[in-house]
């Protein structure tokens, strides 16, 4: 890593989910041990707790094809206003979900500090899903399937435009990797956006390390760096049970600690983020105990 501090945010937010729970990620990945392992490998670490999230209990759903999008909007203005000031400040933002909406808050802060320096971010998204809908093609009208398109410009103004332009990451610079589980109408989007899938079909033929190489390379051309954004149903369910979305056939345990061994060798890390976790769903806390493994590998872990 380029900083020694690192700035956790938790974003307990699951306005953007089908399915409750994810809220309390944050809190999952806290009991894991999360702050005092990263310390233990001599970074300084700051929590600065948690953003204040509306419930979903006391708000109305608002347009069946974009559920609860204002709140959205404004938690991730909140969290993007943190995020921002925390990279002002020297800090590394790891940020903890909460559903994947929270990730248009996150690459939004960190575009904008960017884009004051003249310069722009790539951004590595590792999901089973490609988060490509837009209200027109959603399915479900969940939001969690929404942000990357939002952060390439193809998504509603108010989540597009957060950063203050758009598109917040250029497409040529973003990597999918891990895709498994594209709706139909989607697809369009992920082929015709210009950014760069890898299915584990490529996974499998290619070997992840090929992958994560070619996906790095497209993240760091032209920019001053990329931001992270992994969701634990990247991962097989065998291995992370507790998560929002699980889809059978991902990256394996061993696969996973590649793909952020390599980012860290990469040394372009920006910031991070892990989503997704669900502990109602989970097992003994294993898929928290998992991410915060997999964050470890990505800021310097190694076997020896």
């Amino acid at each position: 890593m380029r900083q020694s501090h690192i700035a956790i945010i938790g974003a307990p937010m699951d306005l953007g989910a089908g399915r409750r729970g994810v809220d309390m990620g944050p809190s999952a990945l806290r009991v894991a041990g999360l702050n005092e392992k990263i310390a233990s490998l001599g970074y300084e670490v700051e929590d600065l707790g948690n953003i204040v999230v509306d419930q979903p209990e006391s708000l109305p759903v608002g347009a069946e094809n974009a559920r609860y999008l204002p709140q959205i909007a404004h938690t991730c203005a909140r969290l993007a206003r943190m995020v921002e000031k925390a990279a002002e400040n020297g800090r590394v933002p790891l940020v903890l979900g909460g559903d994947h909406s929270v990730a248009m808050g996150t690459v939004a802060g960190m575009s904008a500090v960017f884009h004051q320096r003249a310069e722009k971010i790539g951004l590595i998204w590792i999901d089973a899903h490609a988060d490509m809908n837009t209200p027109e093609s959603s399915p479900s009208g969940n939001v969690h399937g929404m942000p990357l398109a939002c952060i390439v410009g193809l998504g509603p103004r108010e989540l597009a435009n957060l950063a203050g332009f758009c598109p917040m990451v250029s497409p040529e610079n973003v990597a999918i990797v891990g895709l498994r589980s594209v709706d139909e109408i989607e697809r369009q989007n992920v082929r015709g956006a210009g950014v760069h899938p890898f299915t584990m079909r490529d996974i499998d033929e290619r070997g992840l390390r090929s992958v994560m190489e070619e996906a790095i390379g497209h993240a760091t051309r032209g920019t001053g760096g990329f931001h992270l954004s992994f969701d634990m149903d990247a991962v097989d369910p065998q291995e992370a049970p507790g998560v929002g979305t699980p889809v059978r056939g991902g990256i394996t345990y061993r696969e996973s600690h590649l793909a952020m061994e390599t980012i860290c060798d990469a040394g372009a890390m920006t910031s991070i983020e892990v989503v997704e976790v669900n502990p109602v769903i989970d097992e003994v806390n294993r898929t928290a105990l998992l991410a915060v493994e997999l964050i470890m590998s990505a800021m310097g872990k190694r076997i020896l």
